[in-house]
């Protein structure tokens, strides 16, 4: 008898990384519905995959139970249980080589990522920077299931359909009336943080406009209180921040009419439901093949590359090229009010 495939999914790093995988999976499961999954990743992260069929997620506990090798071994253990017949592995760093090896001594077929590290070095390098369009993440996810032998095509998207806002997310913005813009205005980093200023005469800008209203995403008791501020003081402003969990979170964006975000979470958030989403970029750059899926070129914002030809100077965000750190000024809160109203329009 022919045994029933059943793909194991490893994902266990940061939100947005694993946000990039959902549209990935959607193409999967859309071109081979026979073919069972489950995804491997931390607990909080489970509402990202709700929406997916013949998807069944299973948490890691990497900083409790499943924590170091002993750890690893755990939970190898119980997902052998499941009768997995190849593993994907999208992460690729030393807990999940250890976990696709214990799956290979036992015969089971298993592919991994090429994150493409020499090429990302050429493009962040100073000298010698050679400046191009590398292959994006997505494409990176569909190469894994490409190289276990599955066609997979990711030009076609469908998106996870609109949520219906729960009484306790109305409660918080009312009902829908009007045109709504997400604005998420932190990432992990600084040097790819929008001045916040600068973000606050975009608000300003926008928060006159007719028929339109602001929310404020973001985490953190620090953000929490900034976004309070900016709510309190703008008109048609709501900060949703500490208010809502995750999956209530992601069925408001469902309902955005677009979102404006750095290079960070909310950008790929926004992008698994199709919404128009505007990414404002600092020192690092959509040609790293981070950009949000399915968003056109013209919807990044990004720092004056004549003053500044060094960027990207990192993948992540994580290291500044010497005299950099404003590099994000040379973008005019104009530019993207005028963004935005193009979008809505």
């Amino acid at each position: 008898m022919k045994q029933n495939k059943h793909l194991l999914v490893i994902r266990l790093s940061a939100m947005g990384d694993v946000a990039m995988t959902v549209p990935v999976l959607r193409a999967f499961t859309k071109q081979h519905p026979e073919i069972k999954i489950t995804v491997l990743s931390k607990p909080f992260l489970k509402p990202l995959f709700t929406n997916i069929e013949n998807v069944n997620f299973y948490a890691a506990d990497v900083k409790g139970k499943n924590k170091g090798f002993l750890g690893i071994l755990k939970l190898f253990k119980e997902l052998k249980q499941l009768n997995i017949t190849e593993v994907v592995d999208l992460h690729n760093v030393l807990r999940s080589k250890i976990l696709r090896t214990l799956f290979r001594l036992k015969f089971t077929k298993v592919a991994f990522i090429d994150k493409g590290r020499k090429e990302k070095k050429a493009l962040t390098r100073t000298e010698g920077k050679i400046f191009k369009q590398l292959k994006t993440t997505h494409e990176r996810y569909a190469d894994v299931f490409r190289e276990l032998g599955f066609k997979l095509d990711l030009s076609n998207p469908e998106f996870v359909p609109k949520q219906t806002l729960s009484d306790e997310i109305v409660a918080i913005t009312d009902i829908k009336n009007e045109k709504w813009v997400g604005i998420a205005p932190f990432a992990q980093y600084s040097s790819k943080m929008y001045p916040m200023d600068l973000m606050e005469q975009v608000i300003l800008k926008i928060s006159k406009k007719e028929n339109i209203k602001i929310l404020l995403f973001g985490g953190g008791k620090k953000e929490i209180e900034i976004l309070n501020n900016l709510a309190n003081k703008y008109a048609n402003t709501i900060n949703v921040a500490g208010k809502i969990k995750l999956e209530q979170e992601l069925t408001l964006i469902s309902n955005l009419d677009c979102m404006i975000s750095m290079d960070s979470g909310n950008a790929h958030f926004a992008a698994m439901y199709g919404i128009e989403t505007i990414t404002i970029w600092g020192i690092t750059h959509p040609f790293t093949g981070f950009a949000p899926f399915n968003q056109p070129f013209k919807n990044a914002i990004l720092p004056d590359l004549e003053k500044y030809p060094n960027i990207p100077c990192s993948i992540y965000g994580n290291k500044v090229c010497e005299g950099y750190q404003n590099a994000m000024r040379s973008i005019l809160p104009e530019t993207i009010v005028e963004t935005i109203l193009t979008k809505l329009n």
